[in-house]
């Protein structure tokens, strides 16, 4: 007699029976189908490809927004610094300009006139209006106590140097400034004198 052993207890049952007198397990061979596990593994794959193609794509899309605000802060940056340069350099022309004007207007004493000689003597000289300034120096022969240089001017300003007889043998200096609207004549007068100068600015 042939017995069909159960696989789910191994009792032995008739080979006639189609269930398990013991577990009532069926006895019946069912073979797996064939298609079963290859659609498993099919889907399995699939699902597999579809995370793989999901990451790359999200990785690729925050890569290019990095990018793209990468670029963006460059383009603002860059703006940033042609504007910048060009504030900076409409500063320093407007400061080119104001040094310009500043040096176009800047006044200064100008020489107008120079005159020198020696010994004793007197000599008139024509001044032309404005702001003016006489510089004057002597040097004497003797200490006496009539040496001098005087400058006196035809609205009343005058300047001068002088030796008594105590005084040391030595070169003086004196200056005067005056303001006029009109021109002016000056007196140049000088006496025993070994050297004399006398310089007139004008402050233009």
């Amino acid at each position: 007699m042939i017995f069909m052993k159960c696989n789910n207890c191994g009792f032995e049952n008739k080979e006639s029976a189609k269930f398990c007198s013991k577990c009532g397990q069926s006895l019946e061979y069912v073979p797996p189908k064939e298609g079963s596990s290859n659609s498993k593994l099919i889907i399995a794959a699939l699902i597999i490809v579809i995370v793989i193609l999901a990451g790359s794509i999200g990785y690729f899309a925050l890569n290019n927004m990095q990018s793209g605000d990468s670029q963006l802060q460059a383009s603002t940056s860059s703006d940033n610094t042609s504007v910048s340069a060009g504030e900076s350099g409409d500063s320093q022309g407007a400061t080119t300009q104001s040094i310009s004007k500043t040096e176009s207007e800047t006044k200064d004493w100008e020489l107008i006139g120079s005159y020198s000689g020696s010994g004793s003597g007197s000599q008139s000289i024509s001044v032309p209006a404005g702001e003016i300034m006489i510089k004057l120096s002597a040097y004497p022969i003797k200490n006496y106590a009539t040496n001098h240089l005087y400058v006196t001017g035809s609205n009343g300003e005058s300047a001068g140097v002088d030796w008594g007889s105590t005084s040391a043998v030595e070169t003086r200096s004196n200056s005067l400034s005056y303001s006029s609207s009109s021109p002016q004549t000056f007196t140049i007068d000088y006496y025993e004198t070994v050297s004399w100068q006398v310089e007139f600015y004008r402050y233009q």
